[in-house]
C-alpha cells in the first residue's frame, strides 16, 4: 500500500483527479444549497427583524471570508504543505457546515457560515495549487475540463434533494455538508504531498513562465490578480442579476423562467469543452483569455439588447459558453505562471481576487444601473467593458510576450 507522504516518483492519476474534482465542489455547495432554504429560514426567524437581510446575506457570507483569508491560506500552503492543510480544512468544513442543524440562534448560524468560509478559503487555495503541482499543462487542462463539467451536474443533484430536506425541517439542508467527511476519507487515502517540479522541469528543458523561486513574483501576480478580479466581476453579472433582466422583459414567474433557461444553462458545459478543444489545438493562454472575455461580453450585450425571451435565450447561450470557459482558463493560466515554491501564496491571491470580484460585482452593476436607468442597460455596458477588456488583454499580453522574447 502506498503511503500518503512525500514520495519520489509518485504521480497523480485518476484517483487524485476525481478527488480534486469532487472536493472542488464543496465551496459551490456552500452557496447553491441554501437558495431553496432562504424562505423557510426567514419564516423560522420571523420574530427577528434582521432576518430579512441576514438570511439572504448568509448565502454569500463565506465568499467575503474567502476573499479576506485566501492570501493567508496560501502562505500556510507554502509553509506547511498542501496535504495537511487540505485535510484539516475539509474536516472543519464538515463541522462548520453541519453546525446550523443543531443551532437555534440566527447570529450563531451566521457565525458558523463565516467560519465555513475559513475552511473554504483553505480548500480552494490548496486544490488550485495541487492541480498545478500534480499535472503538467495537458493534465491540468484535462482535469479542469472535467471539473468544469462536473460542477453543473453535481449542482443539479444537490438542488434535487434540497427541496425535500427543506420540506422536512427548516435547517435540514445543512445535513448536506456531511458529504465532507467521506471526501475527507478519500483525501486521506489518495492525496499525497507533491515534490517541487523544478528538477523535472530542468531535466526536460521546460522553464517557468513566472519568476523563479528566489522571490515571490509580484509583477506576475499583479497581472494575474488584475485579470482575475476583472473577469470575476463580469462572471457574476448574470448569475446575480439575470432574474432582474427577466423581470424587465415581463417574465416574472419562477417556474416559467426555469423552463425557459434550462437549455441555455447547459451551455456552461460547452464552455468547458471549448476550453479543452482550444488547448488541444495549441491556443495559448493569451488567446483563451481574449476568447472567453469576448464571448462573455457578446452574451451580456445581447442580453441587454434583448426585446423578448428569444433574444434572452440567444444571449444566455453565448454568455454561458463564456462563463464555462472562464474559471478553467484563469486557473490554468495562473498555474502556468507560478513557480512551485510560491504557488500556494499565488493561488491564495488568485482566490482572493476572484471572490472580491464576486463581492464587488453587484455593487458595480447597481452603480451602472443607476447611471443608465435599467438593468438591461447595465448589461450592455458590462458587455462592452468585457469586449474592450478582451482587446486590452490581447495588447498587454502581446507586449509582455515580446518583452520576454527580447530579454531572452
Amino acid at each position: 500500500m502506498e503511503s500518503n507522504g512525500e514520495e519520489t516518483g509518485r504521480r497523480a492519476g485518476f484517483a487524485q483527479g476525481m478527488t480534486v474534482v469532487i472536493a472542488a465542489f464543496l465551496p459551490i455547495l456552500a452557496i447553491i444549497s441554501l437558495f431553496p432554504a432562504v424562505p423557510a429560514m426567514i419564516d423560522h426567524f420571523s420574530s427577528d427583524p434582521a432576518a430579512q437581510w441576514k438570511v439572504p446575506s448568509m448565502v454569500t457570507a463565506p465568499g467575503l471570508t474567502i476573499a479576506i483569508i485566501s492570501l493567508f491560506a496560501g502562505m500556510l500552503v507554502d509553509r506547511f504543505g498542501r496535504r495537511k492543510l487540505l485535510l484539516v480544512a475539509t474536516f472543519f468544513y464538515g463541522i462548520f457546515g453541519v453546525a446550523p442543524f443543531f443551532l437555534e440562534s440566527l447570529n450563531a448560524v451566521y457565525g458558523s457560515r463565516l467560519l465555513l468560509g475559513l475552511s473554504e478559503a483553505a480548500i480552494l487555495t490548496t486544490l488550485n495549487t495541487l492541480i498545478a503541482d500534480y499535472w503538467d499543462e495537458r493534465g491540468r487542462r484535462t482535469w479542469l475540463t472535467v471539473q468544469g463539467m462536473a460542477g453543473p451536474a453535481l449542482s443539479s443533484v444537490v438542488l434535487f434533494f434540497a427541496g425535500t430536506l427543506v420540506e422536512w425541517r427548516w435547517n435540514a439542508i445543512f445535513l448536506i455538508y456531511l458529504v465532507a467527511f467521506p471526501i475527507f476519507v478519500a483525501m486521506w487515502r489518495w492525496m499525497f504531498e507533491p515534490k517541487s517540479d523544478a528538477t523535472a522541469r530542468r531535466m526536460l528543458g521546460i522553464g517557468e513562465e513566472g519568476i523563479t523561486a528566489s522571490g515571490f513574483p509580484w509583477p506576475v501576480m499583479f497581472g494575474i490578480g488584475a485579470v482575475t478580479l476583472f473577469s470575476s466581476f463580469l462572471y457574476y453579472v448574470f448569475i446575480i442579476n439575470g432574474g432582474l433582466v427577466w423581470k424587465e422583459l415581463g417574465v416574472s414567474n419562477p417556474e416559467q423562467i426555469g423552463q425557459i433557461t434550462a437549455l441555455p444553462s447547459l451551455f456552461i458545459l460547452a464552455g468547458a469543452i471549448l476550453f479543452w478543444l482550444l488547448g488541444r489545438w495549441g491556443v495559448g493562454s493569451r488567446g483563451m483569455i481574449v476568447t472567453f472575455l469576448a464571448i462573455l461580453g457578446a452574451g451580456l450585450t445581447i442580453i441587454g439588447l434583448a426585446q423578448d425571451w428569444r433574444g434572452m435565450i440567444l444571449g444566455m447561450t453565448i454568455q454561458q459558453t463564456g462563463a464555462g470557459m472562464a474559471i478553467p482558463v484563469l486557473i490554468a493560466w495562473a498555474s502556468k505562471l507560478l513557480p512551485f515554491d510560491h504557488r500556494g501564496k499565488g493561488m491564495g491571491v488568485w482566490t482572493a481576487c476572484f471572490f472580491f470580484g464576486q463581492f464587488s460585482s453587484p455593487l458595480l452593476v447597481g452603480l451602472i444601473r443607476g447611471m443608465v436607468g435599467s438593468m438591461q442597460g447595465a448589461f450592455v455596458v458590462a458587455g462592452i467593458i468585457a469586449v474592450a477588456g478582451a482587446g486590452i488583454a490581447w495588447l498587454v499580453l502581446s507586449l509582455v510576450r515580446e518583452t520576454k522574447s527580447e530579454a531572452a
